[in-house]
């Protein structure tokens, strides 16, 4: 085996499943306040995550922690150039975990009235975060010839990384509008029915706007030629099915599009990135590759016994969980959140 190609495809798929998961989750805290309209439909919203949302985190760590032990030299200049963001989106997890958790502590209005604005301050700032770092990575950043980066905060505020931000947001917004019209309290989920349809055609706007910017801004025409691959293309088309699903009321086929369009695109990044981890805008030679960026091979392989043993376990434990809280919430049930 090649083990840093293993590993680049293996921190992928750690990403697919993170966007996957707490997509849907960053898309539930945007809109608690927004569908719920009394506490206690706030915490019946917050309740179709509350068992999960932490779990679905852990592939963020995990993947962070791959990044560390696979390829140093990626983890370096990432964590080290893109600091600010990090700490910014640090904060925003923070703040959203604490949100969950503290909104119901004090049964005043205005303190969950607090918290139910920082959950979306919390939810929105990672949400738009990963489009704008997903552009970056896809146009490339100002990394020297020692694998450092030298640009500063506002290189990455760049029109094609706000716009793959958006995007993002938006994506993330309606997979948790789906997600809540299967989960949600069947009053509730006719609501966020509603703000499926409306997020929908905005969502399908900026995906594209973000599609056809890569093609120039990431010069993708190079990278993988006129024809893009099947993986991108089908990740479009299950963008535009989406709505024609949900007229005809099969929510979960929908809640499974916006999933599968989430996790084709995070294919197709690291497919248009392989085998560059980032790539430099002074010179494409100092661009840090799996060649350049990754341990030794001894330290490779060790860690590639130990994931294939403990990986199994941990998805297994995922699936579980997920089939224990398969049922759809009720505003009977007592909440805590």
């Amino acid at each position: 085996m090649h083990l840093p190609s293993v590993w680049f495809g293996l921190i992928a798929v750690l990403f697919i499943g993170y966007l996957f998961l707490e997509g849907f989750d960053y898309g539930v805290g945007i809109l608690v306040p927004f569908l719920g309209r009394t506490d206690q439909e706030r915490r019946a919203l917050v309740g179709t995550i509350g068992p999960v949302w932490d779990a679905n985190e852990v592939w963020l760590i995990t993947a962070g922690g791959a990044i560390f032990a696979a390829f140093p030299n990626w983890y370096a200049t990432l964590f080290s150039g893109f600091y600010l963001v990090l700490a910014l989106l640090l904060a925003a997890l923070i703040i959203r975990g604490v949100a969950l958790e503290y909104r119901s502590k004090d049964d005043r209005p205005e303190w969950r009235a607090r918290w139910d604005v920082l959950l979306v301050i919390g939810s929105a700032i990672p949400a738009f975060v990963w489009g704008a770092a997903m552009g970056n990575m896809l146009h490339g950043v100002p990394i020297n010839a020692q694998m450092n980066y030298v640009g500063g905060f506002f290189t990455l505020l760049n029109p094609y990384a706000i716009v793959g931000g958006i995007a993002s947001l938006l994506l993330f917004t309606l997979h948790g509008a789906l997600f809540l019209s299967m989960k949600a309290p069947p009053e509730l989920a006719k609501r966020a029915d509603q703000a499926a349809f409306k997020i929908g055609g905005l969502t399908t706007v900026f995906y594209f706007g973000f599609v056809v910017l890569s093609y120039y801004f990431a010069n993708l025409r190079v990278r993988l030629g006129v024809d893009p691959g099947p993986i991108p293309v089908l990740a479009g088309f299950c963008m535009i099915a989406i709505r024609f699903v949900l007229q005809r009321g099969l929510r979960g086929w929908a809640f499974a599009l916006t999933g599968s369009t989430i996790v084709l695109s995070t294919i197709s990044v690291f497919l248009a990135l392989y085998p560059r981890l980032m790539i430099s805008t002074l010179n494409p030679r100092w661009s840090l590759t799996i060649y350049n960026a990754s341990s030794n091979g001894y330290s490779l392989k060790v860690m590639t016994i130990v994931a294939l043993t403990v990986l199994p376990i941990v998805l297994a434990y995922q699936v579980w969980t997920y089939w224990i809280f398969r049922k759809r919430v009720s505003m009977d049930d007592t909440f805590h959140y």
